[in-house]
Order: structure tokens, then C-alpha cells, then sequence
């Protein structure tokens, strides 16, 4: 049986297929205004028997294709688990939020701290930032990492740290000291946020901002743990929905009916 988990986040929708308890398919696409036509894009030409759905555009997914549905929170859980058993904390920052999970030795979600009302430290924070200091949310790692010293960047806020960057620049500080500056907060932000779950031996990273190594490099030196960043920090939740398939083949049927235009 081929199972799928589609993760359809704010700024990327992600597809995983396991079949027979191997991963088959794992890719990604940036979302848009039109969700809906995206999972679209990512799912032609897949096979699947079921699918199940996360992220914030999950219950409109459902509503057209009867896909099951499970929260980012178990998904994480679950597909962090398949990938390091060994690890019992989780840390997702995605677009939009921040996540900490404590997992047991099943993969199953034990407790769970969420920084959701406010987008600092989030993916979304860091291209505000990289746009305020004029560089690419690619190259933002190596510039922050140009420095030894970072500049404390105090406000919290995404709108306020802006404001504070274009003050700093303004007043003649290293773009370098600054980037370093904004990683460290993040670092210290999420690192409050994984200690309150209990963050202790191996902790695995996931997330978009998982790619930016002076992140990773400066969350893993304020926990002081072992970091596991995946291959894709991106799919990890998309697996973790794979793994919660079913053997429903009506709810197979009505997939391929959507993507193929229907309207039942």
C-alpha cells in the first residue's frame, strides 16, 4: 500500500509517499495565494492508496479530497521519529511559528510549546531581516557567520527588528555583526521555548530555518545537546503524515477524482 502526507504550510507544501514502510517520494514546492493548485502541481503523476494532511491549508484539503487530517504537532512527532528514534525533543521552525515537542520512545507526543502569536525567529522573521540588511535569506548564514561578534538586537517583534536593523545600518554597524546579532536571538528564543519541554540528549531540528547552519550552529551551542538536522528539514512533518495512513480506498478515489478536475 502507498501511503502519502502532504504538509501544506505558509510557505511551502511538502509530499511524502512510503510504501511498504520505505520512503518512495519526498518533494517540496513554495505555496502561494492558491494553495489548493499547488498540492495540485505536487501530487500529479504520484500514486497513492490514502493521504493524510497537515499544516495550515489542511482542512481545505480535506474538505475537496476527504483526505484524513492530523495536527503539525503529531505529524512532527511521528516523522522525527521515523528519522532519529533516538531522539526524544523536537524543534520546528517553520514560516510562520515556532514548535518544541517532547516525544517518547514510540514517537508519540508527550508535551509541547508553541511561540504562534508573534512571527520572530521564524522563517518569515529571517526574510524580513535579510531583506532589511540586503541580502538573500541564502546567503544570510555565511554573513552572519563573517562575524565573531554579535550586534544584540532587542526588539522581539518582526515589525520593531526591522525598524532596529535600518537604525544600526544607519548608525554604522557591521551588516555582519548584525546578521549574527538576529541569529543569536533566535537562538535564544527557541531555545527558552525547547527548554520548557524538557530539551535534553539528542534533539532533532526541523523546519526551513534548519537550513540556515548558523542557526543550527548557535541553537546546538545554547542547548548544549547533540543536534540532528535532516537531509530536508523540510519533509519532516509531510513524513509523519505518510506514516498515519489507512487502507481507504474511497478516500483514494475521491483524490484522484479531485486532481484529475472532478468535482465530487
Amino acid at each position: 500500500m502507498k501511503s502519502a502526507g502532504i504538509d501544506i504550510g505558509s510557505r511551502t507544501v511538502k509530499l511524502a509517499i512510503f510504501e511498504d514502510g520505505r520512503l518512495l517520494t519526498a518533494k517540496k514546492r513554495e505555496n502561494s495565494f492558491d494553495p489548493l493548485t499547488v498540492c495540485r502541481e505536487l501530487l500529479a503523476g504520484e500514486e497513492f492508496d490514502c493521504i493524510t494532511a497537515t499544516g495550515y491549508g489542511r482542512h481545505l484539503f480535506a474538505e475537496k479530497t476527504g483526505a484524513n487530517t492530523v495536527t503539525e504537532l503529531k505529524a512532527n512527532a511521528a516523522g522525527a521519529h521515523w528519522l532519529f528514534p533516538s531522539c526524544r525533543t523536537v524543534i520546528d521552525i517553520g514560516g510562520q511559528d515556532t514548535k518544541a515537542l517532547s516525544v517518547d520512545s514510540e514517537g508519540r507526543l508527550l508535551r509541547f510549546e508553541m511561540n504562534d502569536k508573534c512571527a520572530a525567529g521564524t522563517g518569515r522573521f529571517l526574510e524580513v531581516m535579510a531583506m532589511a540588511l540586503a541580502t538573500q535569506v541564502a546567503d544570510f548564514a555565511s554573513l552572519a557567520k563573517a562575524s565573531a561578534q554579535a550586534y544584540p538586537i532587542s526588539s522581539t517583534c518582526t515589525v520593531f527588528a526591522e525598524s532596529e536593523v535600518v537604525s544600526l545600518i544607519a548608525r554604522g554597524v557591521g551588516r555582519s555583526n548584525i546578521a549574527r546579532g538576529i541569529v543569536e536571538s533566535i537562538a535564544v528564543r527557541t531555545a527558552s521555548l525547547a527548554q520548557r519541554v524538557g530539551a535534553a540528549g539528542e534533539v532533532l531540528f526541523a523546519g526551513g530555518v534548519a537550513l540556515n547552519q548558523a542557526v543550527v550552529d548557535a541553537l546546538a551551542a545554547r542547548l548544549r545537546v547533540q543536534l540532528h538536522v535532516p537531509e530536508d528539514p523540510q519533509i519532516v512533518a509531510a513524513i509523519g503524515c505518510a506514516l498515519q495512513g489507512n487502507t481507504a480506498v474511497r478516500q483514494a478515489d475521491r483524490a484522484a477524482d479531485w486532481l484529475a478536475g472532478g468535482k465530487r
